[in-house]
């Protein structure tokens, strides 16, 4: 599988390039499958607000059937193309927004609908399937199709292709966070230090990223409100909180340029 993906480059830097693009200009990520797609969809969504300090609007998944889908099969959700539609319609998609319709064999008619609809609205459009060869390709202005081969288990497409779908969607979203300067080195300086796990973890990165001691990075978040990105630029810059808060907005949020 990782060769597959890795064969799909090109087209992931592409998607990638139009992700941030979109993000920069006030768009949002929207993801869109049914079945196992939409639930590898809705993973990569939910863990985006945590892990890059963004916004949950910011990255959203649509899956057919609606929540009900997460957790069990919704038998008939994926064949109506006008209900993919009108979910689509429901997310009031905009040009500047990209996004990405998921199906392994790229014939799914929710899908195909939702992506029709989005193609419409002027979005950029982002086909995910293992059949290179379908109509999917038709309606997406980028196509990644990672050519897995046959199924262990013929027809589960959950497995192979679905391995692969999660692959580029861990590329897509975690690409994207890092050209908008959401990590720092290969450190999550934007992750949410909502329970005792993950302050503990700023602190780690605090730490590692500064080479302070414990007091001093302690000190510094406490200064900062716990937000790591302030407290960062605080001790690389010797500045106070409200001066680092100050270069951050005249960097619109990107850390490296607030630290130039």
């Amino acid at each position: 599988m990782a060769r597959a993906v890795a064969r799909e480059l090109p087209g992931i830097a592409r998607a990638v390039e139009a992700i941030a693009r979109a993000l920069r200009r006030g768009g949002r990520l929207i993801y869109i499958g049914a079945g196992t797609s939409g639930r590898l969809a809705t993973l990569d969504a939910a863990e985006c607000p945590p892990t890059f300090g963004v916004a949950p609007r910011l990255v959203q998944a649509v899956i057919a059937g609606g929540r009900r889908a997460l957790t069990g099969a919704v038998e008939g959700a994926e064949d109506s193309r006008a209900q993919g539609a009108r979910d689509l319609a429901a997310r009031r998609v905009a040009p500047n927004d990209v996004v990405v319709g998921l199906t392994a064999s790229g014939s799914t008619p929710y899908v195909l609908g939702a992506m029709a609809y989005a193609r419409r609205r002027g979005a950029v459009t982002v086909g995910v399937t293992s059949n290179r060869r379908s109509p999917l390709a038709r309606v997406a202005r980028i196509l990644i199709a990672p050519q897995v081969g046959p199924e262990v288990i013929a027809g589960s497409t959950r497995m192979k292709a679905g391995t692969a779908q999660k692959l580029v969607l861990n590329m897509l979203s975690t690409a994207a966070m890092v050209r908008l300067g959401r990590v720092y080195d290969n450190w999550m300086i934007d992750v949410a230090l909502t329970n005792r796990k993950l302050r503990e973890r700023g602190l780690r990165i605090l730490i590692q990223a500064t080479g302070a001691s414990v007091a001093e990075a302690q000190r510094a978040l406490g200064q900062a409100g716990h937000d790591l990105r302030v407290a960062l630029v605080m001790m690389k810059k010797g500045a106070s909180a409200a001066e680092a808060r100050r270069r951050l907005r005249q960097a619109w949020g990107n850390l490296r340029k607030a630290l130039a």
